[in-house]
């Protein structure tokens, strides 16, 4: 039986950068008594000349070879050359890969880097609703030039379900609340006026929101914040900072939140022009 402190090699060919592969060759070898293995990664392999050093390398060592390449013609190029040379081989991905076929009732892609670019799309998703946290509800009007869409209106006009909606489509977007005692911040004039868009609302449903939302927090719906004079006069002001602007004005009474957000998301794609 081998000692303990013998080290071996396991070669980890990829179309990637072979992170998988090592992480379960390291797993697997943790049910060794931590045996020593020398793993060396050869990623982004794309062509036979590589394989072929790469299993020579591995004879003349008398190492193994793992790979999570997914190209059936590098596949079996490396299982050729590996036979040849007696060097043993493994499969990380194709047990998985067959597994998944019958479960889907289809064939994988055979496309490398997918999981790199699945991963970018996970991170990019993060990034976004962070920045939809931070800038929300104006806290900080420095985001307004680094967002992708700003949206602005009065209160209780669906701005925060908005802007997390969105940045889970991985959207940076800051909203601004309209107040008429409150002058915008200079940064959102400065905002293209197609990434802004201006959310209104009838006064009625207004009024029967903020109505729901004063209880909510125990207090009296005669509040000032649910008066419908002080509400025309919200929406008046905000009416007339969106013009300003020149940014498209979305009524999103009686609208869920996804139904404005694809509303919002197809004047996106067409570069903020309305149809």
């Amino acid at each position: 039986m081998s000692s303990t402190n013998d080290q071996h090699i396991v070669y980890i060919l990829s179309d990637s950068v072979g992170e998988t592969a090592e992480f379960v060759v390291r797993a697997a070898s943790s049910q060794f008594n931590g045996g020593e293995v020398d793993i060396r990664r050869i990623p982004y392999v794309d062509d036979k000349k590589i394989i072929r050093e790469t299993v020579m390398a591995a004879a003349e060592t008398k190492g193994m070879i793992a790979f999570t390449m997914v190209v059936t013609e590098l596949q079996e190029y490396l299982k050729g050359e590996a036979a040849r040379l007696s060097v043993p081989v493994v499969d990380i991905m194709g047990p998985m890969l067959e597994g998944l076929s019958g479960l889907f009732g289809r064939q994988p892609k055979r496309e490398p880097g997918l999981v790199r670019r699945l991963d970018d799309e996970y991170f990019r998703k993060v990034e976004a609703i962070e920045f939809a946290v931070k800038y929300d509800d104006g806290r900080d009007p420095r985001g307004l030039l680094r967002a992708d869409i700003v949206l602005v209106g009065v209160s209780r006009t669906s701005k925060t379900p908005l802007s997390m909606y969105l940045a889970h489509k991985r959207l940076k977007v800051a909203n601004v609340p309209l107040v008429p005692e409150v002058e915008p911040p200079e940064e959102l004039y400065m905002v293209p006026a197609e990434k802004c868009i201006g959310l209104t609302i009838h006064p009625d449903q207004l009024n029967g929101i903020r109505r729901e939302r004063l209880k909510s927090l125990g207090l009296t719906s005669r509040a000032n914040y649910a008066n419908m004079e002080r509400i025309l006069t919200e929406l008046e002001y905000s009416e007339k900072v969106m013009k300003r602007i020149g940014c498209p004005i979305l009524d999103v009474s009686n609208k869920a939140v996804e139904e404005t957000a694809n509303i919002i998301l197809d004047l996106f794609r067409k570069g903020g022009s309305q149809s």
